[in-house]
């Protein structure tokens, strides 16, 4: 059980390392789903190609997208990628950066699923199975068959309890000529997987390491920044809660004692804290403008002190705080030449 609540809190550590779980779940749920999808090709001429292709590529594309779905990081890139440009530009490599990093990661069920299936045979077999050359591995001059009725025959190779053509080939020759291909395939495409895994991996950041560190600390506060501003804006509403329902309390007790109930009124003790955490935002209007303010332009990234706000916006919007600049000291230092 610890070695299960340390893998958890790992998950849990930073987003990379979650999405990285997430990744590894759905691989794992990939291979489950394949060795309990049940197999059944038509075993008809025209329907057998497009059932084994089926199978084998709509699939990975439902797990792709998916991959992308239970990505936390797809709607900060769409919102980063669709602000207004504001006091803060948008750096094109970090969303390229965010874009590949998740592509990278949905691309890992899919691979898995097109892996396994190849290696296992039947979609392939079930696909090109009229494609069999029976010149050279069975009787091709057998009387009495047509192009088409050879192509049926062929076609119901993937089911052996209904396959009537051993004079024609055997099933279990063509069955393994067919699988040995997929096999080879599914071999090739690991490697070619694996291949490109590691330069992305490991050769993108030896000839661009500055830019590479660059965009990634940059997604990553990106990834920080949304995080805490949505903890703000809970805690401002929590606040914001907190005291709207203590003024409507207080409220119905002046009410109640102008009626002559008296009722013993204690003032709260946390309503001050609670309307400190306001920031004298205190309507709707006003936090609606402060909301509108911070998704058209977001401050600069620097730790000046910021230009004053006025109206809904930033006093000089589009344009950066302007800063003094400090009086620098000059020293002069002189030499001798003995």
């Amino acid at each position: 059980m610890d070695k299960f609540r340390m893998i958890f809190q790992f998950f849990q550590s930073n987003q990379e390392s979650f999405m990285n779980g997430i990744c590894g779940i759905m691989a794992l749920a990939s291979t489950q789903m394949y060795s309990a999808f049940d197999f059944n090709c038509p075993c008809l001429p025209h329907y057998n190609l497009a059932y084994g292709l089926g199978i084998l590529l709509v699939p990975p594309f439902i797990l792709f997208l998916l991959g992308f779905v239970l990505n936390n990081n797809i709607s900060m890139l769409a919102e980063e990628w669709r602000r207004p440009q504001g006091q803060r530009g948008k750096d094109p490599s970090v969303l390229r950066y965010m874009f590949c990093s998740m592509a990278q990661r949905a691309m890992i069920a899919p691979t898995v699923w097109v892996s396994v299936t190849l290696l296992d045979g039947k979609c392939i077999t079930c696909a090109f199975c009229t494609s069999v050359p029976v010149e050279t591995l069975g009787n091709a001059s057998h009387p009495s068959l047509s192009q088409g009725e050879i192509q049926r025959v062929l076609a119901r190779i993937p089911c052996k309890e209904i396959y009537n053509g051993q004079q024609l080939i055997a099933n279990e020759v063509a069955v393994r000529y067919l699988r040995c291909i997929s096999q080879a395939l599914g071999w090739c495409f690991v490697l070619l997987m694996t291949t490109l895994a590691f330069l992305v991996r490991s050769l993108r950041p030896c000839f661009s390491q500055a830019a590479f560190l660059k965009s990634r600390y940059w997604s990553h506060y990106i990834d920080i920044e949304r995080k805490m501003f949505d903890e703000t804006c809970a805690e401002h509403a929590r606040s914001f809660a907190k005291v709207c329902i203590q003024q409507f309390f207080e409220g119905m007790s002046t009410d109640l004692v102008a009626a002559r109930c008296h009722l013993p009124r204690k003032a709260p003790a946390d309503a001050g804290e609670a309307a400190e955490k306001l920031l004298g935002i205190t309507d709707q209007g006003t936090m609606n403008m402060a909301l509108k303010s911070w998704h058209r332009c977001k401050p600069p990234l620097n730790l000046h002190p910021p230009a004053l706000p006025t109206g809904n916006g930033w006093a000089g919007e589009g344009q950066p705080p302007t800063h003094p600049f400090a009086p620098r000291k000059e020293t002069a230092a002189y030499y001798s030449c003995v």
